[in-house]
């Protein structure tokens, strides 16, 4: 891939860009206005060569206001494109699967991405993580409850969780 398309979006907890394959599949996002905070999180098989801004990304820019305005099962359906080693992308496909307004800890995230055994492969997978909202892994947590990091600061991830707590439909 050589052109993705880039927005930054205004939301409640600060700008947010996303980049997008010309497909529409997010390829990076987070609360940044700047995509070069964003591309080297992206597969080199996949990193774009060059950017081109775009005001409105359709179904991706919809979905991020959306989601931001509490309608949280909009991000769900979006594409998401990450490569990486199997368990890698075999765990984030299980955090789609965690439901807005939930959390789990790192070792179960490990068992949804079918090895209880690998809480660090899981906690690497969070890490590792380009496409940051859709694919959310704000939801993971450490034993006990405790927030833990977040690429974008522990307070923004504190905000994401408060936000789905209030938003969630019971």
């Amino acid at each position: 891939m050589t052109t993705a398309h880039v927005s930054t979006i205004d939301t409640h907890l600060g700008p947010f860009t996303a980049v997008v394959a010309p497909d529409g599949a997010v390829l990076a996002g987070g609360w940044t206005a700047d995509p070069d905070d964003l591309l080297p999180q992206v597969s080199p098989s996949l990193r774009p060569t060059s950017l081109t801004t775009r005001r409105d990304l359709g179904e991706v820019t919809r979905a991020v206001r959306a989601y931001h305005r509490g309608d949280l099962a909009a991000i769900d359906d979006v594409p998401v494109r990450q490569r990486a080693g199997g368990f890698t992308e075999q765990a984030w496909t299980a955090l789609r699967a965690v439901p807005a307004g939930r959390t789990v800890s790192y070792a179960e995230y490990a068992g949804l991405a079918g090895r209880p055994a690998a809480v660090r492969a899981a906690a690497s997978a969070c890490a590792k993580n380009a496409a940051t909202l859709f694919v959310p892994c704000h939801r993971v947590v450490r034993t006990g409850g405790a927030t833990g990091n977040f690429r974008w600061g522990v307070e923004v991830k504190r905000r994401l969780l408060a936000h789905e707590a209030r938003a969630r439909p019971e």
